[in-house]
């Protein structure tokens, strides 16, 4: 493919490697010719063709492996307006269930792919590559740039009402790797562990593969039930919970709710690991503060992601610790986490502090409410269901009933991708209430598709029964 005839050398060559990628020329994983060769092949200065791969990778399309040399993002999917299936992994069933790798426009949990402030963002990546230091190119900080924690630690005083100091922060591998870090330090090995039913599977996995014993409470209007969790197990060790906005329930937690499972963790000597993956979507009501804000007593871990807000492929978040924990942390960031790329950091950094970030919520939450609305108006009318019964105070999912009955498709992998990305939420919980219910995105569904949309989800599943 030739590249445009017009426009800078490097989005000429920007626009050909991606369009070769969004086409299918280039396969996920295929290696791509190095910055020298490209530079001689085309007859430009490497640094044009530095710059062009800059913003690919940024932007998700390939990532560089050292000597493997720079490839298609292994990952990488098709997009959502041309949904492909992907067959689901191979292994037993005790498997956690990964998000469809397709951008399938009614995947739950996940960000606008459309609405992503691309041009800032490649501006950001395009400086900070060509103005790489040695510094930046040594080893990282295991514990986080200085840059991004300062930000983070701004941005959760103002946003969240957590006041915390860069010093008290570590930047993690998104929530999965604060997960591992957590489970590791706090040493839950034969312990028990309290989570929601339902919830997000891989917290089950992660905690059984290391050795814990979960706990599944009961959720309701008003959040996990405490209650629940002291009877049940009173000595557990620790407390996975989403106070801002369940997953996938969308209840919040009660402010009573809230201070009783402080009374419980500095009771029992327990931690609390606060999941706020995506706390700054709330389209009605004023939002509570963070349980990490009401903690006097330093029992409260507070995981925060960029999944959610940016892109998933990201991979980065970040972790409030307590004081009196903050050496041991800090020492297993070093050999486990190892640090996160200064790249990313050094960009995410300058993204917060420049404001772009607020700017960015503050779009995607009238975007959201926006979308939400449509496709809550159109489900609603299509399966014949009130629509109050589908809104929730925030988020990025919809919960759908279904007359039809999905109960015979509760065998369908969470990556068959069958259903446009929406879940069956029979995959997140055995509860029978939930038997006939849907999970489903709204995020990446703009308004004037709303109606088509909520017509393809209900002929595939009237014609699965």
């Amino acid at each position: 493919m030739a590249p445009p005839p017009c426009g800078p050398l490097y989005r000429q060559i920007y626009d050909r490697v991606r369009g070769s990628i969004v086409d299918g020329q280039l396969a996920p994983g295929a290696r791509l010719p190095s910055a020298r060769v490209m530079a001689q092949e085309m007859g430009v200065a490497r640094g044009t063709v530095d710059m062009a791969y800059a913003i690919l990778a940024g932007e998700g399309y390939i990532e560089t492996a050292g000597r493997a040399g720079t490839r298609v993002a292994p990952d990488i999917g098709q997009p959502a307006s041309q949904p492909i299936p992907h067959r689901a992994a191979r292994g037993g069933s005790d498997r956690a269930p990964s998000l469809p790798l397709t951008f399938l426009p009614l995947t739950p949990g996940v960000p606008s792919f459309d609405l992503f402030p691309r041009k800032a963002w490649s501006q950001l990546v395009r400086r900070h590559a060509q103005s790489l230091s040695p510094a930046s190119m040594a080893y990282p900080d295991a514990q986080g740039s200085p840059q991004l924690r300062e930000a983070v630690a701004a941005y959760l005083a103002v946003a969240r009402g957590i006041r915390c100091t860069p010093d008290e922060i570590i930047i993690t591998g998104g929530f999965q790797g604060t997960l591992g870090l957590v489970a590791h330090e706090l040493g839950i090995g034969g312990g028990s562990v309290w989570v929601e039913d339902p919830g997000y599977p891989r917290i089950v996995s992660a905690l059984k593969h290391a050795g814990a014993r979960p706990i599944p409470l009961p959720v309701d209007g008003d959040g996990v039930d405490v209650a629940a969790g002291i009877a049940a197990a009173s000595d557990a060790l620790l407390c996975v919970v989403a106070p801002a906005h369940q997953f996938p329930m969308g209840a919040t937690l009660s402010l009573a709710r809230r201070m009783q499972l402080l009374e419980w963790a500095d009771t029992a000597g327990a931690m609390v690991l606060e999941d706020d993956f995506d706390g700054e979507f709330r389209y009605q009501g004023r939002p509570l503060p963070a349980l990490k804000s009401l903690d006097c007593n330093g029992r409260v871990l507070y995981a925060g992601t960029f999944s959610k807000t940016l892109f998933p492929g990201m991979r980065l978040g970040y972790l409030v610790v307590p004081p009196a924990l903050l050496a041991r942390f800090r020492n297993a960031a070093r050999y486990m986490e190892g640090g996160r790329p200064m790249l990313d950091q050094a960009v995410v950094a300058e993204f917060l502090a420049q404001g772009h970030f607020g700017r960015h919520i503050k779009r995607m939450r009238n975007a959201y409410r926006s979308r939400r609305a449509a496709l809550v108006e159109a489900l609603a009318a299509r399966f014949a269901v009130p629509s109050e019964l589908m809104s929730g105070a925030g988020g990025l999912n919809l919960l759908l009933p279904v007359k039809e009955g999905l109960g015979r498709l509760a065998a369908v992998p969470w990556g068959e991708g069958r259903f446009l990305g929406a879940l069956p939420m029979a995959q997140l919980t055995g509860q029978p209430a939930m038997a006939d219910t849907m999970l489903v995105g709204f995020t990446n569904v703009p308004e004037k598709q709303a109606a088509a949309m909520a017509g393809r989800l209900y002929e595939v599943i009237v014609g699965g029964r």
